[in-house]
């Protein structure tokens, strides 16, 4: 498959953020990595090639950038107040530099669904529900969406703001909550397994329905862990199946 690397200097971050994407042609599929991992885990992972044929095939280009969360909720030596002003930075970096650079390498009408496992997937949603006129959809694996089960007890404003949990169930602003409601991909899968939390997106579910935001809820049996296996085998078949 067609592979480029890119990179350049985030005035967001402060520091050099890498890039790679996968395929020539398709909707543009934006992959945040799970903890602390970087732009290449889905590839050292083997997600790519479970992905091959529908990369050959022109259905889907992927890119797939780095994570800063070692910078922010998972740096134990940093105030909670830091983590939150570099998740921030984090989201303007995807928002003002990584959307601009798939719209030049793709085009101005090329739908881009964010995706994400694990710690990813919080942080996938958290960005499609930020700027949905950005962002077109989003698949979120095996994720907890309340994002205080990664900041050790700190909360303030920042944290209520990139917690779905938190701040879903009281937006009211029609101009979200509209460009939400016309996504026709939020699709929310989990497992059953060791170390998965079916209940968090059950929960998360309920948030949707109640605010009349049409989405799946995609609940795999207890033989799916939280772990690569399974990844391997949601993704590719939503991609066959949804889109």
């Amino acid at each position: 498959m067609k592979r480029e690397l890119a990179s350049w200097f985030s005035p967001a971050l402060n520091k050099e953020m890498p890039i790679v994407s996968y395929g020539h042609y398709g909707f543009a599929l934006l992959l945040v990595p799970t903890a602390a991992a970087d732009y290449l885990e889905y590839e050292r992972f083997q997600l790519m090639d479970t992905l091959a044929p529908f990369i050959n095939g022109g259905k889907v280009r992927v890119f797939s950038i780095n994570s800063i969360n070692n910078e922010s909720w998972l740096n134990n030596e940093m105030a909670g107040e830091h983590k939150a002003i570099r998740h921030n930075q984090f989201n303007e970096y995807v928002f003002n530099e990584v959307v601009p650079f798939i719209r030049t390498n793709t085009s101005a009408e090329t739908p881009i669904i964010t995706c994400g496992a694990s710690f990813g997937a919080l942080h996938s949603m958290n960005l499609f529900l930020k700027r949905p006129d950005l962002i077109n959809g989003v698949i979120s694996m095996s994720g907890v969406y309340d994002l205080m089960e990664y900041t050790k007890g700190f909360y303030d404003d920042q944290v209520y703001f990139n917690s779905p949990m938190h701040y879903l169930p009281n937006l009211s602003d029609p101009w979200y909550l509209d460009h939400i409601r016309r996504s026709n991909h939020i699709h929310i899968l989990t497992g059953s397994g060791d170390y998965e939390d079916p209940e968090a997106s059950r929960r998360f579910s309920t948030v949707l329905h109640n605010k009349g935001i049409n989405h799946e809820l995609d609940v795999w049996g207890p033989e799916w862990k939280h772990d690569w296996p399974t990844w391997r085998a949601m993704l590719p078949a939503y991609l066959e199946n949804r889109f």
